[in-house]
């Protein structure tokens, strides 16, 4: 039933005006506002939604991957505007620049949180 109607994403800030600069400027993406909240436009995929919530708590989860060519290049271009990335231990543990490399699976992953603590992240295939 479902298969046929479309989907899209969506999560919680605490500050949209915030949200909708760091999408706009530091992610480089195309943000546009709505009575309700923004949109997001990605090329590749349907728009992500972002909305108000008072009372927002950013999950402990990875809320958007972004889907890129070269991990490398993709974090030294959005550390180049500001973006901090997050380093991890253990299992996932990550570099000096905040990548986990699985070298079994030929992929590597970098995340980094939005300014209300969403993780986001860069992911090579």
């Amino acid at each position: 039933m479902l298969k046929h109607s479309g989907a899209f994403s969506s999560f919680s800030v605490n500050d949209l005006q915030q949200a909708k600069q760091f999408y706009q400027d530091k992610v480089g993406l195309d943000v546009a506002e709505t009575a309700e909240g923004l949109e997001l436009k990605v090329d590749s995929g349907p728009k992500v939604f972002l909305y108000p919530k008072p009372n927002h708590e950013p999950a402990t989860f990875t809320v958007l991957n972004f889907v890129v060519d070269n991990v490398d290049d993709a974090v030294e271009q959005l550390t180049q505007k500001g973006i901090r990335f997050l380093q991890y231990e253990g299992e996932i543990g990550t570099d000096e620049k905040g990548i986990f490399r699985d070298k079994e699976r030929g992929m590597a992953i970098a995340w980094f949180a939005d300014p209300a603590g969403n993780i986001i992240s860069v992911l090579q295939q």
